[in-house]
């Protein structure tokens, strides 16, 4: 071992911060002072080169859904030069304009949208150069090819107008945009080019990225959550050589040249913990979530005379779900590299939102924003907050401790036992039906773990005692809560409960894709009780044409034959065969989506196989159908996922399920036939589809389960051991 370096939180807060770093990172440039961030300008967004070529710069980041081929395709459209011609910078706070973290589905809404109203700004200045140029009117001009032409046959290349120069205006959100009609670019299924580097693994991974003179990382956790650290044996590593032990507090970090040398270091050190049991558990988590202490009620849908619908109606149903706390479970482990330097730090970071963790670093470390330079990097995992921004931390800690530039890997145990999760969600829902069987009354209620807003706590930083925010925001969990379907008594109503067990975190869909399950199923148990077929009966709720084309598109996909639920037929030998359906208008304002399946139940067993899925989806125009139908694809399968077996498994101390085999996901033979059908919609607003699809996922796998058995679960994940005990309490 080569030192201990403990230090006090005050000695480290005041290490030295300095200027901005600029370094060239494969194949990034280098800062220009020169270049404008604000993003009220075209040059914040768009720089035509010499050659022709374009770059476009933003701060939202392609975490595998195909955004920046998007943004290229849209640019591309708006300024007539060829999409082969254009790169994406994302994701660096010395070099983009901050528009935005990346969540929400907002990247094609939001950042598509901004980029496209520069590219329409700088269309229009490029055609009034041109025509002082030509000597002819704007209005005769035209721009394809990276070639402005007159029906004279006079011509000018773009290049030669402006390459290499700036703009100089500011966006116009006004400017004339190019009717869809005429788009050649926008619609097409242009191919990703990250793609051929991600198959033969030639793709720049953050986890691949090196400085030189760079360190190793490595974290110490303690062994329960809420633990102290109370002693350090410093003699249980000696004899591992090149390795440093930082001490900050509770923060027990590991630091070396070699990284299996902080491997092991951080396995074999020695160290005392005070005792913690602050965790409820989750076995009987439901019960806790129901009967935890309430912050606040949010009402979210009053019309009607609920009560009294109730009380006089034909039929009245009531049930319960429950969805667990989920891991991001991300396929590589979360890393991150820092380098902080008098002249300036430098975090090299997969996190969505490169701008608000460079504001959160700075105040944390005491660190002055400008002072700070966060530039993305892909991770092997996202969709939402996982232990990237944590990872962060940990590197910048290191790396002010040691002062060399320090790569922190997390190891799956870390991953699984302490990234941010998805929250558990408690719905109790109460429904009645008239004598014609519509829904005459719905209520929804839900209790959901809940916290402060603002940013979350940073596991390092805490461990070190550094002052911080505590916020527990999860994302907008209330969203489809109120059924899409014609209710004329509705009351809908979120408990935010005062605490939460495990730290929150938004993942994919956060919310909507419980909601969903709880409303999609209820209206399932509806039509079943109607003695309605479950297409027609909630065809019959709907008045939207683009939500009945959706469900209509699906079950045809699926050859949907009208009878009621259970399946009269469902026995296949030992298997019983069903099909079920769910709908969502996401957010109640997007996507439209419909997906159906067909599943296998082993009678003896309880293993559910998911045969086939088909969907239905319309998010409005289509910028590029073959990335869209992959993150379509990529949406239901890891929902299905999520369903079958995902729920965070923890004691009174710690996270349990801290691998593969305590948190399993789909593999690979389980996946199934996936069929998609895009609708088109090139005249309305183009959605995100990072996230719809997921949402109706587990309501159409319950309501398949209940078509083939009979039975109805209402818990995720649907194990076989669930399966069989539903069985056995039918």
């Amino acid at each position: 071992m080569e030192t201990v370096i403990s230090l006090s939180r005050r000695r480290l807060l005041k290490m030295g911060a300095g200027a901005l770093i600029v370094r060239f990172t494969l194949g990034q440039p280098s800062g220009d002072p020169t270049k404008p961030l604000d993003p009220s300008e075209v040059d914040s967004f768009l720089v035509i080169h010499s050659d022709g070529t374009v770059t476009i710069y933003t701060s939202k980041v392609d975490v595998g859904t195909g955004l920046a081929t998007a943004f290229r395709q849209t640019a591309a459209e708006e300024l007539g030069i060829p999409v082969e011609l254009f790169t994406v910078i994302e994701g660096d706070t010395a070099l983009t304009p901050d528009h935005g973290g990346t969540g929400g589905s907002s990247g094609i809404p939001r950042g598509a949208a901004d980029i496209r109203r520069a590219a329409a700004t700088a269309r229009e200045a490029l055609l009034d150069l041109a025509a002082q140029q030509l000597k002819r009117p704007a209005s005769e001009l035209t721009i394809a090819a990276g070639v402005v032409t007159h029906p004279s046959g006079r011509r000018i290349t773009v290049a030669s107008l402006i390459g290499g120069k700036r703009l100089g205006l500011k966006v116009n959100p006004n400017a004339p945009l190019k009717n869809p009609s005429t788009y050649t670019v926008v619609g097409q299924p242009i191919l990703r080019a990250d793609v051929p580097g991600k198959c033969t693994a030639k793709h720049p991974y953050l986890q691949d990225f090196t400085l030189p003179g760079m360190l190793h990382g490595r974290v110490v956790r303690p062994p329960a959550i809420g633990a102290k650290l109370l002693s350090v044996d410093e003699n249980s590593v000696r004899g591992i050589p090149d390795i440093r032990v930082i001490l900050i507090e509770s923060f027990l970090g590991i630091v070396a040249k070699d990284e299996w040398a902080a491997v092991r270091a951080a396995r074999e050190i020695k160290a005392t913990w005070s005792d913690w049991a602050g965790l409820p558990g989750s076995q009987g988590l439901d019960s806790y979530v129901r009967e935890a202490p309430v912050d606040r009620d949010q009402s979210i849908a009053n019309r009607g005379d609920v009560n009294a619908a109730l009380s006089s109606a034909a039929k009245q149903l009531s049930a319960t779900y429950f969805w667990p706390f989920q891991s991001h479970a991300s396929l590589g482990p979360s890393c991150a590299v820092a380098e902080a330097k008098e002249s300036g730090t430098t975090i090299w970071s997969a996190t969505q939102n490169p701008y608000g963790l460079r504001a959160n670093l700075a105040k944390v470390f005491g660190i002055s924003q400008d002072k700070v330079r966060v530039i993305y990097m892909d991770g092997s995992g996202s969709y939402g907050t996982n232990g990237a921004d944590d990872a962060a931390a940990d590197a910048l800690l290191l790396s002010r401790a040691a002062g060399q530039p320090v790569r922190v890997q997390w190891m799956r145990q870390d991953e699984h036992g302490w990234d941010p999760k998805g929250p558990a969600q408690l719905h109790l829902l109460r429904g009645a039906l008239d004598a014609s069987g519509n829904i005459s009354a719905w209520e929804t209620q839900m209790w959901v773990p809940d916290g402060p807003q603002g940013n979350r706590a940073l596991l390092g930083p805490e461990s070190a005692a550094m002052p911080q925010t505590h916020g527990q925001g999860a994302g907008l969990m209330t969203q489809n809560l109120d059924p899409p379907y014609a209710v004329p008594n509705l009351r809908v109503v979120s408990h935010h409960l005062k605490g939460t067990p495990l730290r929150l975190s938004n993942l994919r869909a956060p919310g909507k894709v419980a909601n969903v399950f709880a409303v999609e199923s209820f209206a399932d148990e509806l039509a079943a009780a109607a003695r309605m077929d479950p297409v027609a009966f909630r065809l019959r709720g709907l008045t939207d044409p683009r939500g009945i084309e959706v469900l209509k598109r699906t079950a045809g996909m699926l050859d949907w034959q009208t009878r009621l639920s259970p399946n009269p037929y469902a026995a296949e030998g030992d298997l019983l065969i069903g099909r079920g359906i769910a709908y969502v208008r996401y957010k109640q304002a997007e996507n439209y989506v419909a997906i159906g399946l067909t599943v296998a139940v082993h009678k003896a067993t309880g293993k559910i196989t998911v045969r086939r899925i088909v969907c239905a989806h319309d998010c409005g125009l289509v910028v590029n159908p073959d990335g869209l139908r992959n993150q379509v694809e990529g949406n239901i399968l890891q929902t299905l996922g999520r369903a079958l077996h995902e729920e965070v498994i923890f004691d009174q101390s710690r996270v349990t399920s801290v691998d593969w085999v305590g948190y399993p996901i789909l593999t690979f033979p389980e996946a199934p036939a996936v069929q998609v059908a895009l609708i088109d919609r090139p005249d309305e607003p183009s959605y995100g589809a990072g996230e719809a699809s997921s949402a109706p996922v587990a309501a159409a796998l319950a309501n398949a389960i209940f078509d083939a058995t009979g039975v109805r679960l209402r818990r995720v994940p649907f194990t076989a051991e669930r399966v069989k005990a539903a069985f056995a309490n039918a």
